[in-house]
């Protein structure tokens, strides 16, 4: 590490402390040519995440994306208002978790649609009309009527 002050090359450290669960370092170092301390900070890269679209293209993961699309979903929803961030989290360790690169993006639509329909089949319905692109009410009713058959006695819409 470089000293920002003199630009000495070797610079020692003399605490490291572990932030955020673990997943950042924070490091003081000191510079024994000119005396100077500065801060450093340590995060593990994830590897990229590359989404292989329907007609061929390719781009890389956008989380921030992910979690617009079921945010939308979940408008006006009886949920957690955290609930959207906290499926793209899990949407996202889960396509990491599998040790690809590389991933279709239909299985982030699949991804998605499950998590939606265990948080709020309203909310389910509203994306998987979009992302399937139903052609027409019957195809629509087909996948009320299995939700509808899932759904326990007093049910509200909302899986447990």
């Amino acid at each position: 590490m470089r000293c920002p002050s003199c630009a000495a090359r070797d610079t020692r450290v003399i605490d490291s402390r572990d932030l955020d669960d673990a997943a950042t370092i924070r490091r003081r170092r000191e510079c024994p040519a000119c005396g100077a301390r500065f801060t450093t900070y340590e995060r593990i890269e994830a590897a990229r995440l590359v989404v292989v679209k329907r007609d061929g293209a390719r781009q890389e993961f956008d989380r921030d994306k992910l979690a617009a699309g079921l945010r939308k979903a979940l408008t006006r929803r009886p949920v957690p208002e955290d609930a959207a961030e906290q499926a793209a989290d899990e949407i996202e360790a889960r396509l990491r978790a599998a040790g690809t690169t590389e991933v279709e993006s239909s299985r982030i639509g699949e991804l998605a649609m499950e998590r939606l329909r265990a948080l709020d089949q309203i909310a389910y319905i509203r994306f998987a009309s979009v992302y399937q692109s139903f052609e027409d009410l019957a195809t629509l009713k087909r996948e009320v009527d299995s939700l509808y058959d899932e759904r326990g006695p007093g049910d509200g819409g909302r899986r447990p």
